[in-house]
C-alpha cells in the first residue's frame, strides 16, 4: 500500500478483480449530515456531499428555500421568528409608553 493511501480520511473499499484477487480501492469518505444550529437535529431537503462536490450544484438545490434554510429546521425558525416579533413589539410597546413626570 502506498503512504499516501495509509491515511485513516480514506475509506478502504474491498474490490474482487476478474482474476479473483481481492484489492483495496480508495474513497474520501462521505460527510455527515447538515444539523440544525440550535436543536442539533438533522436538517431536511440538503444534499449531503463534500463542499467541493455541492459547490457545483445550483443555489436552489443547495438550501431549503425559506428564511435560516441550511441552518435552521423548520419549527427552530418558527419558533425564532415569534421570539424575533415578540421583541420588535414589546420594543415599540415600551417606546410609546409616555415618561411618567415628564413635560409638565
Amino acid at each position: 500500500m502506498k503512504p499516501s493511501r495509509r491515511s485513516r480520511s480514506l475509506k478502504r473499499v474491498a474490490k474482487r478483480t476478474p482474476g479473483g484477487r481481492l484489492v483495496f480501492h480508495f474513497r474520501k469518505k462521505r460527510p455527515g449530515y447538515a444539523k440544525c444550529a440550535i436543536c442539533k437535529r438533522e436538517l431536511h431537503g440538503l444534499p449531503r456531499g463534500r463542499s467541493s462536490e455541492v459547490r457545483r450544484l445550483p443555489r436552489s438545490r443547495r438550501r431549503v428555500s425559506r428564511p435560516y434554510g441550511g441552518y435552521l429546521c423548520s419549527s427552530c425558525m418558527r419558533a425564532e421568528i415569534k421570539r424575533l416579533v415578540r421583541e420588535s413589539l414589546s420594543g415599540t410597546a415600551e417606546t410609546a409608553r409616555p415618561q411618567a413626570g415628564g413635560e409638565g
